[in-house]
């Protein structure tokens, strides 16, 4: 018996093709990462980074802007986090009104400056009041709500088939779910097979979330697991092309592979968005930064190269350093020489992947 892998889930109206999601990420998926992600291709929802209901209920210009879209950007979902249910309601509402397409609640945040809060994963510790944010935050708006959470606190309290339950109840309409436990952060592995369970548990959408680096691995994770949707985060940094890569290898053709000029022209491409963005020049270079040591991991050069980066001063500085570099290792490549993936290899995927 073969399982046929998904083309697409629906959260209500919302329809979402492929199957893959763009997960938030603190200070990574701004509007100019995510408009990058989907200009790429492959990616079938996007979710901001989350962001304070304090901050935009007590009128944070900052905050503000974190929620801002655009439509090239469709379907988007806008997460949050906090602990107040009418603060949370009340900023379901404005993103309603900004036109959002779906609102997410930020159950898994690991962060002790979250956590701290009573917000993110701690909101996994008392349940009670997670469901009443939640019967709140659906009252107040029309669209679909959904949630993020993790598997658990610790090893000792697992509730992530308790949650999706009790999510479903509250009204939620899908749930993602990240395979590790909040004290847990980003070490070991994600454990697939608790959000597996969760699958079996609920009526409702279930994306999974974790360890998801290559095409392999969300096909792997949905012929195993039967989730809905599979969300990729980290390997989405390293490799903007994962979607994509992923969406092709699901229809059983050969995945996109990037040359060293595609990452050379992205980094370019996504340092003006930056510029365009962000309210001084250092504050893009920071951005533009952080991707580089993405992108360059297990490349000839990367680590000297890395360091000419960090040290930039100047937009012509960087600019000049990563056209350079990836000029000459692209030059290399076209010549035939072998250089590793700075990304983890995709594995081969077999011709009948999409079955």
């Amino acid at each position: 018996m073969t399982f046929a892998l998904p083309t697409a889930f629906s959260i209500r109206n919302v329809v979402i093709q492929p199957p893959l999601v763009l997960a938030p990420m603190a200070g990574v998926t701004d509007s100019a990462f995510r408009g990058l992600i989907k200009r790429l291709g492959g990616v079938g929802l996007i979710v901001t980074e989350f962001i304070s209901v304090e901050g935009l209920t007590r009128g944070n210009l900052k905050t503000h802007k974190m929620m801002k879209f655009t439509d090239a950007e469709r379907p988007i979902s806008i997460q949050f986090f906090g602990v107040d249910p009418k603060r949370m309601a009340d900023a379901a509402e404005v993103a309603q009104e900004a036109g959002a397409d779906i609102v997410d609640v930020n159950c898994g945040c690991p962060a002790k400056k979250v956590v701290g809060r009573g917000a993110g994963s701690s909101l996994l510790r008392d349940l009670p009041h997670l469901a009443v944010i939640l019967r709140e935050m659906r009252r107040r708006i029309t669209i679909p709500l959904t949630i993020k959470i993790r598997t658990g606190w610790d090893d000792n309290s697992i509730v992530a088939v308790e949650v999706g339950k009790l999510a479903e109840d509250c009204g939620v309409e899908a749930i993602a779910i990240h395979g590790r436990t909040r004290m847990q952060g980003y070490s070991g592995f994600a454990n697939w097979d608790i959000i597996a369970q969760v699958k079996q548990a609920v009526s409702i959408p279930v994306i999974g979330c974790g360890d998801v680096r290559q095409p392999a691995d969300a096909i792997r994770r949905f012929r195993e697991t039967g989730v809905d949707g599979v969300m990729i985060g980290r390997g989405a940094m390293a490799n903007p092309w994962i979607f994509r890569q992923t969406a092709e290898a699901m229809r059983g053709e050969t995945p996109y592979r990037p040359t060293l000029y595609d990452k050379r022209d992205v980094l370019l491409e996504y340092f003006d968005l930056m510029l365009a963005e962000c309210p001084t020049e250092t504050a893009a270079m920071g951005k533009v930064k952080q991707l580089c040591a993405q992108f360059t991991k297990g490349l000839p050069g990367g680590a000297i190269f890395r360091t000419q980066v960090f040290h930039a001063q100047t937009r012509t500085e960087l600019t000049e350093r990563i056209a350079d570099y990836f000029t000459r290792m692209g030059e290399r490549e076209a010549a035939g020489e072998w250089l590793p993936e700075p990304e983890e290899a995709l594995d081969e995927v077999p011709a009948c992947a999409h079955v």
